[in-house]
C-alpha cells in the first residue's frame, strides 16, 4: 500500500510539475506576470507557500494536480479581475496566447522523449529475430500447455509453411479462440500439436478487434544503442503512443470502445504500484506513458482544458477582439462541469474495477 500511495504521488507530482513548468516558462518568455505556480492544491489553505518576486510558489496537500495562474487570464479559478497591463494575458497577442496555453501539453510530451531515450541509452535495444523462433512462453497460455520451449522453431500452422515470425503471427491472429496445428522443430526433431488460442483485443485503426495469441515471445538480440539513435527510437516510440492514445479515444467517442475501458486516479495508483514493484525502469516508462495521455487529453478544444484555452485565443485572434467576460466565463462553467461528471464517472469505474 505505501508503495503504491508513493509511486501515485511521484509519477503524478512529476508530470503536474513539468506539465505547469512549461505554461510558467512560456508566460515568463513573452512577459506575461505569473502570479501563482502550486504542485498539488491548496484547499482551504492548507499547504506551504512563499511569495518570491512578484510570484506566489505553493504545495497542496491534496496531490491530484496542480496549477499556474496567469495574470489577466480567465480560466478555473474564475478570477475576471484585470487591468490590461502590458504583463497580463489579455494583453498579449494571439499567437503568444497559444504558446503560453500550448507550452504544457509540449513539455509532456517532451518529457516522454526523454524518458523512452533515457531508457534506450540506459538499457539497450532488444532486436527481434526474424525467423520464427521461440525466445520465450508465458506461463499457462497456450504454447505452455501445448509443451512449446524457448528455441523451438514453428514450422508450419495449420498445413500453412512459415517461413517467419510475421508470417506466424499473422496466422495465430487471425484464428481468436480458434483449435490450430502447429508443428515445429526441437533439436532436429519435428513435433506437431493442436491448441485453442486465447482472444486478445487490440485496438486496429478506431476498432477493437479480437486476435488470437497462444503466448511466445520472439528470439530477441541484444545490443547497445549510441545517444542519437536512443533519441530517434524515444522520438519514434512517442509518436507510437500518441497515435494509440488518439486512437483509443476516437474509438471511444464513436461507441467502439466502453467507457468502463479508462482508467482514473485510483486505478493510474495501483498500476503505478505494481509497476513500481517490478523496477524504475518500468514505472518510467508508466510515467511517460500517462505523459503523453496527459498531453493529448489537454489539447483537446474541450472547454476548461488547454485546448479550450487554445480555441478561444484562435477565435479572438480571428474576429480581432476580445469575447466578453460572461461568455468566457460561461464556456469555462460548462468544461468544468463536463470534466466533473467525466471525473465522477472515472471515479466510479476504477472503484468497480477495484473490486472486480
Amino acid at each position: 500500500m505505501i508503495l503504491t500511495i508513493l509511486s501515485f504521488i511521484f509519477v503524478i507530482g512529476v508530470l503536474v510539475f513539468v506539465h505547469e513548468l512549461g505554461h510558467f516558462l512560456a508566460a515568463k518568455s513573452v512577459g506575461v506576470r505569473v502570479e501563482k505556480f502550486y504542485l498539488g492544491f491548496n484547499f482551504w489553505g492548507l499547504g506551504w507557500k512563499k511569495i518570491y518576486k512578484g510570484t506566489e510558489y505553493g504545495i497542496g496537500l491534496f496531490p491530484m494536480g496542480g496549477y499556474v495562474k496567469v495574470a489577466g487570464m480567465i480560466d478555473e479559478s474564475m478570477d475576471v479581475e484585470t487591468t490590461g497591463a502590458p504583463d497580463e494575458f489579455k494583453s498579449k497577442n494571439m499567437f503568444q496566447k497559444i504558446w503560453i496555453m500550448s507550452a504544457g501539453v509540449i513539455m509532456n510530451f517532451l518529457l516522454a522523449v526523454l524518458i523512452f531515450s533515457h531508457l534506450t541509452y540506459h538499457n539497450g535495444i532488444d532486436d527481434p529475430d526474424p525467423r520464427a523462433i521461440i525466445g520465450d512462453v508465458y506461463p499457462e497460455f497456450p504454447a505452455d500447455s501445448l509443451g512449446l520451449k524457448a528455441g523451438d522453431e514453428i514450422l508450419s500452422i495449420d498445413e500453412i509453411s512459415i517461413t517467419n515470425w510475421e508470417t506466424m503471427t499473422k496466422q495465430i491472429q487471425s484464428k481468436p479462440e480458434q483449435k490450430i496445428k502447429i508443428t515445429w522443430l526441437r533439436n532436429g526433431i519435428e513435433n506437431h500439436g493442436n491448441v485453442i488460442t486465447k482472444s486478445n483485443p487490440q485496438l486496429v485503426k478506431d476498432e477493437l478487434i479480437d486476435m488470437g495469441m497462444i503466448g511466445i515471445m520472439p528470439l530477441l538480440h541484444h545490443r547497445e544503442a549510441d545517444f542519437l539513435e536512443s533519441i530517434s527510437i524515444g522520438m519514434s516510440q512517442t509518436a507510437h503512443v500518441l497515435s494509440l492514445t488518439a486512437r483509443s479515444l476516437f474509438a471511444l467517442a464513436k461507441g467502439n470502445v466502453s467507457m468502463k475501458e479508462m482508467a482514473g486516479p485510483i486505478m493510474i495508483a495501483k498500476i503505478a504500484g505494481e509497476t513500481a514493484s517490478v523496477g524504475f525502469s518500468a514505472l518510467l516508462s508508466l510515467m511517460a506513458f500517462i505523459s503523453i495521455n496527459l498531453g493529448f487529453i489537454n489539447i483537446l478544444p474541450i472547454p476548461g482544458l488547454d485546448g479550450g484555452h487554445v480555441i478561444i485565443a484562435l477565435i479572438e485572434g480571428i474576429i480581432r477582439r476580445d469575447l466578453p467576460i460572461k461568455i468566457k466565463m460561461g464556456i469555462q462553467q460548462i468544461g468544468i462541469l463536463l470534466l466533473l461528471l467525466l471525473f465522477i464517472t472515472i471515479m466510479i469505474n476504477d472503484v468497480q474495477r477495484l473490486f472486480q
